[in-house]
């Protein structure tokens, strides 16, 4: 829902998938807002101006940019901090100045350090893909994810108020926490299964024979827990790097759950060794959406989806009228490694890829696993 803001002059330092897509959603909804923005590359400044998204078709100074009043840093985490410090002398009396990276303890000690807690609110947007850039940016992008805000101790009420409802009326879902507590749960459900997932690939790979028998019979169940483990290394030394206290604190904690069922198998203590796999199954079948099984084959698709009345209704009166029946359906709040905001899960893989056709043809964005 559009609601009445203060932010006239909205500038962006970085125009990526996030940065621009936050940008493409803000025109969408609000046209008459006069959006600026700066990148690393003149031909993306070139193509936003183009699609009417941003004012100016040349890069802009620091100075320019701190005469918004609303400001977002997109660019990576450590250009962000960067940025922060460089920006600092031009920011105009009352302006808000945000990020979206995926680690906060970092650039709140940079903004504390800086003297900008007054006017700096951390942001995440829990939504991204494995393209990247520009020219994959969406106004759609947002749609039904968690957006993630952090306040300094010195961040005025008001605006905070002003910039989680902005954050809602783009279509995400706000939440406000102390970044410290972001930073945690970020490693332990997002940081720690990518390491984990990383470290069992080069298992295989290390444990496996000449002839790949391991990486031969390694479909289904094993790919599936795996997946995310092809996701950008570049990122992922930089995550790792900028939250690395609080990754080590929760890996600690994982090595000790490993050596606690080691212990247990060890001692073919069958009761405790059904216990820790029972206490999992009730935890993740707890979870908004499930699947029936960490190695079962899931035959899935994601697409994207506009929130409005009768969206899900129409993908499934689409795939019904063809006899494709939905075995799982539900909405994505957490996409920062996932493409689509609807994910649907069909009965075999005939199913699905019919699905995919079918929802293409009807113009749908579909993604496939």
């Amino acid at each position: 829902m559009k609601i009445a803001m203060s932010f006239e002059k909205i500038g962006f330092i970085g125009l990526g998938l996030i940065g621009g897509s936050i940008a493409k959603t803000l025109k969408r909804i609000y046209p008459e807002k006069k959006l600026y923005a700066t990148s690393g590359h003149l031909s993306t400044v070139t193509e936003a101006y183009e699609d009417h998204t941003i004012e100016n078709n040349t890069q802009l100074s620091l100075a320019d940019i701190g005469d918004c009043d609303l400001i977002f840093l997109c660019t990576p985490v450590q250009q962000n901090l960067q940025y922060l410090k460089e920006i600092k002398p031009y920011l105009k009396e009352g302006a808000v100045l945000t990020d979206v990276g995926s680690v906060k303890s970092d650039i709140h000690a940079a903004a504390a350090r800086e003297g900008l807690e007054h006017c700096f609110i951390g942001g995440h947007p829990m939504t991204g893909s494995e393209k990247t850039g520009y020219a994959n940016a969406t106004a759609y992008l947002l749609e039904n994810a968690y957006y993630i805000i952090t306040p300094t101790p010195l961040s005025p009420a008001g605006k905070v108020t002003e910039l989680t409802e902005l954050v809602r009326a783009l279509g995400a879902i706000p939440m406000v926490l102390d970044y410290t507590e972001h930073d945690h749960a970020t490693a332990t459900i997002s940081h720690l299964p990518h390491i984990v997932a990383a470290s069992l690939v080069n298992l295989v790979e290390q444990q496996d024979d000449e002839h790949e028998t391991m990486k031969t019979i390694a479909a289904g169940g094993f790919r599936d827990i795996t997946r995310i483990a092809s996701s950008s290394a570049v990122m992922w030394e930089s995550i790792c790097l900028s939250n690395r206290a609080q990754i080590l604190e929760i890996m600690d904690r994982f090595s000790d759950q490993l050596a606690h069922i080691r212990a247990e198998i060890a001692d073919a203590d069958g009761s405790s060794i059904h216990g820790f796999f029972q206490s999992a199954k009730d935890y993740r079948d707890s979870l908004t959406i499930n699947k029936s099984g960490p190695l079962k084959k899931v035959f899935e698709l994601y697409c994207d989806l506009i929130d409005e009345a009768g969206g899900i209704a129409t993908i499934a009166t689409i795939l019904a009228s063809n006899n494709l029946s939905i075995k799982n359906i539900g909405i994505i709040h957490n996409r920062e490694f996932e493409d689509g905001v609807l994910r649907l899960e069909m009965y075999d893989a005939d199913s699905l890829q019919k699905s995919v056709e079918l929802l293409r043809k009807y113009h749908y964005t579909v993604y496939e696993r």
